[in-house]
């Protein structure tokens, strides 16, 4: 099947690491027309609040599906965040981290294996401030019963799907009680729905410590947007890192897929970006688009590479390029897998 697909470059190694992606998904023989688009507004456009491309966000409603480079962002100060704002234009509302020890890689926990579910479009990250006077700022945090709701059911829904056993609702509901209460009695309201499902709640700085201390103990964490942010990020450094971890940001009426890492602009044009959590990106991607076999496939293919550990890059602890880690996973592409 032919599948037309956005692909967002993105910014420093961005266009490098999508590269390959390319490569290795042509290689495969998964069969993708891209549509290649900046994301980034230009300068000068008509709308200076204006962040997102237009056409971007156009292309990916049209298409339904975008896969997308990583974008800078600045600290305190500077433009809005593009990643924010693709994901609340396209009300893309369900952030999907998996978050799984890769073969070969060594890190500091064995066995982890988890699935964070984030609310995407509300909550304190939305960026809602403003200044009451010169030295107070007063920032709002947003929590509504559609989007709590909406965002239980697809964890539960995709924990069911994918024969996931126990979802953990991370809150602090002991000190905001009405916006982190509702949002828990949203959940409470769809988790009855699932009973086959073990449904628990714990409040997200002992989250914190739990997920350091056995990380084992945790099968699907389900986060409103703030939450949801901090421990993705703190469950990606259990397995080596946001250079090998996974997201994909889903709505009812398409998805982005999207390397997390930063735009590494120290190492941009030289060959050495490492290409695995775009690829691994990617891998969802074809999930989502029905393209299962050859999803394992690359997947087979990404373990041998790191497994064999002769052609991984520098970031991991390896010696080659984009190139030659391209080239070599491509070669261990399987016939077929079982």
């Amino acid at each position: 099947m032919r599948h037309k697909v956005t692909l967002l470059p993105g910014e420093g190694i961005g266009p490098e690491v999508s590269s390959a992606v390319r490569h290795i998904l042509e290689a495969a023989g998964v069969q993708i027309d891209w549509e290649v688009i900046d994301a980034r507004a230009v300068a000068g456009a008509a709308d200076a609040s204006q962040v997102v491309n237009e056409k971007a966000i156009e292309s990916v409603r049209r298409n339904g599906v975008g896969l997308k480079g990583p974008m800078a962002t600045a600290v305190a100060g500077g433009a809005r965040s593009v990643n924010v704002a693709l994901r609340k234009t396209l009300d893309f509302y369900a952030n999907l981290r998996p978050v799984k020890n890769l073969p070969g890689l060594k890190s500091r926990y064995d066995n982890v294996d988890v699935v964070i579910v984030r609310e995407n479009t509300e909550d304190l990250y939305s960026g809602l401030e403003h200044e009451v006077v010169p030295g107070v700022v007063e920032s709002l945090k947003i929590i509504t019963e559609k989007a709590s709701t909406r965002i239980a059911r697809f964890a539960f829904a995709h924990a069911k799907k994918e024969g996931r056993k126990k979802i953990h609702a991370i809150h602090k509901a002991n000190i905001m009680k009405l916006s982190d209460g509702l949002f828990l009695k949203s959940i409470r309201t769809v988790a009855d729905e699932f009973p086959e499902i073990e449904y628990k709640e714990m409040i997200v700085d002992n989250a914190c410590m739990q997920i350091v201390m056995n990380p084992q103990q945790f099968d699907v964490l389900l986060l409103p947007n703030l939450y949801g942010d901090v421990m993705s990020d703190l469950a990606a450094g259990l397995v080596g890192g946001l250079g090998v971890v996974p997201s994909g940001n889903i709505g009812d009426n398409g998805a982005l897929f999207e390397a997390v890492h930063g735009t590494a602009p120290d190492i941009e044009g030289k060959g050495l970006a490492n290409p695995t959590a775009l690829l691994m990106s990617s891998i969802l991607m074809l999930d989502y688009l029905g393209e299962r076999s050859a999803a394992r496939r690359i997947e087979t293919a990404l373990e041998q590479v790191y497994i064999e550990a002769k052609h991984t890059t520098h970031d991991v602890g390896g010696k080659a390029g984009t190139d030659e880690f391209t080239d070599a996973l491509i070669a261990a592409l399987p016939l077929r897998v079982s």
